[in-house]
């Protein structure tokens, strides 16, 4: 007999809501955490080391629950948000109106961008490099902070206000048993339904967003990598 169904004898189709989800489910949440600090923390080393940024690295808390991890991911992007947005102000008020309109423009050549950055870059961070005018043009010229950062938010917050927040990391790694073993523990049977589909719904939103982000974050490395060659 599993262990949730010796501690909840009153829902024996327990099984059967689990069997609905996706293949390992609880291994698939905690990879999207683990890439999703992989990737800020790449991203922050990639903003100390060409915007003389000073971010500190995070780091999952594995004896806490998902809401205090994602909360963690949550406060350093804000952070890394605020840092760019300077960057941005700071664009806008020495660029002439139609070289930041064409920074801005999504469309536009990223050389472009840079030799446009590349003018004011040293006056703004008294930095000059042509690897600091493509962190620029790839995380203030682009959707990347405005689009994909801010979805990831988004569903971080998502996660942690749902009852997936209160389960603990290390609850993840023990199986699917155990995080149902843990949901049922929060709510009424009758929840129940409700609580696999809102755990399916996350799984995959999180999974799309960690994704985008994760990809957008290896390009800006990879353009800075093109850039110092």
């Amino acid at each position: 007999m599993a262990q949730s169904d010796f501690l909840y004898p009153e829902n024996p189709w327990r099984s059967q809501e689990v069997n609905c989800l996706h293949q390992d489910p609880h291994q698939q949440l905690l990879d999207c955490l683990s890439d999703s600090f992989h990737a800020t923390n790449k991203l922050i080393g990639v903003l100390n080391m060409h915007l003389g940024y000073k971010l500190a690295s995070v780091e999952m808390k594995r004896d806490g629950t998902i809401k205090e991890s994602s909360d963690i991911i949550i406060q350093a992007m804000m952070k890394i948000q605020k840092e760019l947005q300077k960057v941005d102000d700071a664009l806008k008020d020495k660029l002439e109106p139609t070289l930041y309109r064409k920074l801005r423009d999504i469309k536009g050549r990223e050389t472009e961008k840079i030799a446009i950055i590349q003018k004011v870059i040293s006056v703004i961070l008294g930095e000059a490099t042509s690897a600091a005018s493509a962190v620029a043009v790839k995380l203030v010229g682009s959707t990347v902070t405005t689009g994909i950062i801010n979805k990831l938010i988004t569903v971080l917050a998502q996660i942690g206000a749902s009852l997936l927040g209160s389960i603990g990391v290390a609850v993840l790694r023990l199986g699917i048993d155990m995080i149902f073993c843990a949901i049922l523990g929060a709510v009424e049977k009758t929840q129940l339904q409700a609580a696999i589909k809102s755990y399916e719904i996350h799984l995959v939103e999180f999974k799309s967003a960690s994704e985008k982000y994760h990809h957008a974050i290896t390009e800006v490395t990879n353009t800075v990598k093109q850039q110092m060659k």
